[in-house]
């Protein structure tokens, strides 16, 4: 009951990359990078089992970006010559590649850090890839001319991945979709459909996250602008109820987020976060707890998993460390509470 698991990211260490970015560089290269990046998610693998998580994450060490660590091993894509373009209609501006012919997938592109995290743990593990429409909307299109077509070319591409990383041993595959909450009427016509398609033939436990951003100027300058109530989530979460991903990953803590939109999503597990990575100051267990007990009016207890809001990639390693053992501990109030 309430298992504790990760969004997704964790920060890097200052000896694998640079620290407190969403594109940071690497420290090394060839071989040397390799064992680094190797090294790094055998850390957080083993920090996280020492936190006493549930379910673990690879922290996502081995990739320089959640979308780009996905996208550069896929042909038809020109990172040579990147453009600048507007991101979640126009929140930021990013330096991002362009699809330049059709679309494909020669190999694997996480079986390197998804097997490294499943030799390291005997707990379930959680794998996570970026969703086709986050996708679309972070590398410019010269060639398909359709976001739509676009993004299907994404889902089947992921889908490959997928199927390889459940037979790598991987228990929940997640796909992250920030942009379901930017373009809220699309994922619901096309979006949730396309991540579908991402999904498609697997049998471990697939999951959806969509948050509000990581914890950077940009998102936290949009959230002020969002009013009182955050009501994204209620366009795509009757969609989503519909759909066959299992679990659904939102951000809750210090959030607008009204906690009914919850029951939106009868049937579904729901990774709660309690969490919240915008902010350095570190929840209480009780805290935690809290967030936990009010979500449980409208997600049933056998339902609700206790998460992260978001990402923790920009974040200092001693904070997010701290977060997460709140996260263990307000967890095991919640259980003594409720159970």
């Amino acid at each position: 009951m309430f298992d504790t698991c990760i969004a997704g990211s964790l920060p890097k260490p200052a000896w694998l990359s640079e620290t407190h970015k969403l594109w940071p560089q690497w420290k090394a290269s060839g071989a040397e990078l390799l064992e680094a990046k190797a090294d790094a998610t055998r850390l957080w693998v083993s920090a996280q089992e020492r936190l006493g998580l549930d379910v673990i994450g690879d922290g996502e060490q081995a990739r320089q970006h959640f979308v780009h660590g996905f996208v550069e091993r896929v042909q038809g894509i020109d990172f040579e010559h990147k453009v600048e373009m507007g991101i979640r209609n126009d929140r930021y501006k990013a330096m991002v590649p362009q699809v330049v012919g059709p679309l494909a997938l020669p190999g694997r592109v996480h079986q390197f850090e998804a097997q490294v995290a499943r030799a390291a743990t005997a707990k379930p593990i959680k794998f996570t890839l970026p969703g086709p429409m986050t996708i679309v909307d972070t590398v410019a299109d010269q060639f398909y001319g359709d976001r739509v077509k676009l993004a299907f070319a994404f889902a089947e591409l992921l889908n490959q991945e997928a199927l390889a990383l459940q037979a790598d041993g991987v228990d929940i595959i997640q796909f992250d979709e920030p942009a379901f909450n930017v373009y809220m009427a699309q994922a619901a016509d096309w979006g949730v459909a396309a991540l579908e398609r991402a999904a498609q033939g697997l049998t471990c436990k697939t999951a959806v996250h969509i948050c509000y951003g990581y914890g950077i100027k940009a998102n936290t300058d949009w959230k002020a602008t969002l009013g009182h109530e955050w009501r994204q989530y209620e366009q795509v979460f009757p969609a989503l109820a519909k759909s066959r991903i299992d679990q659904i990953s939102l951000e809750c803590q210090h959030s607008h987020v009204p906690m009914d939109l919850m029951a939106l999503l009868a049937g579904k597990e729901v990774m709660v976060g309690v969490i919240d990575v915008a902010n350095d100051a570190v929840e209480s267990a009780e805290e935690v707890a809290d967030t936990i007990g009010r979500a449980l009016q409208f997600v049933p207890r056998e339902k609700l998993r206790a998460c992260t809001n978001c990402g923790m990639a920009p974040m200092d390693r001693s904070i997010a460390q701290a977060k997460l053992q709140a996260l263990v501990a307000g967890a095991e109030i919640a259980r003594q509470r409720w159970g």
